[in-house]
């Protein structure tokens, strides 16, 4: 229920592009921040029990970007190769992709494309413009809708980081400022100003409670 009320400001807003789109066209979502999105479930004891559930079953509609810049069909773990040096499960990606193509909002035949980009433990310090992270979000993005034939167009970035910025009281305070100024940053990057921006709103207690990661996430419509 929760992703079904997540994905309708999302669906109103595709919806007249993807209706007169052809019916092979692909939706890309960016998948970015840390290790939530990167995919942790089933790996909590140090390696991933490898059960995979429905709701994260592969499909030849759901596809990712490979760490080679080549779509595949995605799998569990969907981060593999990307998110590095940490024991990867499942994450939010594929359940996601799959709410999409159940709300029937598209075209028979539409894809969604899935562009992993999450690495676990980093703070928002480490996306910002001219880093390593951030410039391979940008090739990797870029490189998405390039192998999409003229068929693709860029839906969403989802955003799910955070928790590292709860571990002093500097970065819980300057977090808002930072992810505006990384929004910012990456809808003049990729030269699209009205960019969806969807970010997970933190809710268990940490270190620090961030009142400005609760504001910018409640307020994200703001900047859609």
């Amino acid at each position: 229920m929760m992703l079904q009320r997540v994905l309708l400001p999302l669906l109103l807003l595709l919806l007249p592009a993807a209706s007169s789109a052809a019916t092979n066209r692909t939706l890309v979502f960016i998948l970015a921040g840390q290790s939530n999105m990167g995919g942790r479930g089933g790996a909590t004891s140090g390696t991933w029990d490898g059960v995979v559930p429905p709701q994260c079953a592969p499909s030849p509609r759901i596809l990712r970007l490979s760490p080679a810049l080549r779509w595949e069909e995605a799998r569990e773990p969907l981060h593999a190769g990307i998110d590095l040096h940490n024991v990867l499960g499942v994450g939010p990606g594929m359940p996601f992709a799959h709410a999409v193509l159940h709300s029937h909002a598209f075209p028979p035949g539409t894809v969604v494309g899935l562009v992993p980009c999450a690495q676990g433990a980093t703070p928002i310090t480490a996306w910002s413009r001219g880093t390593q992270l951030y410039q391979r979000m940008l090739t990797r993005t870029r490189a998405a809708l390039a192998d999409c034939a003229g068929q693709g167009k860029l839906a969403a970035l989802l955003w799910y980081q955070g928790e590292a910025d709860t571990i002093r009281r500097e970065d819980a305070q300057l977090y808002t400022r930072r992810m505006e100024t990384f929004l910012r940053d990456v809808r003049r990057d990729l030269d699209m100003p009205d960019l969806l921006v969807i970010q997970v709103h933190l809710v268990k207690p940490f270190h620090f409670t961030i009142p400005s990661i609760v504001y910018f996430s409640c307020s994200f419509s703001h900047y859609i």
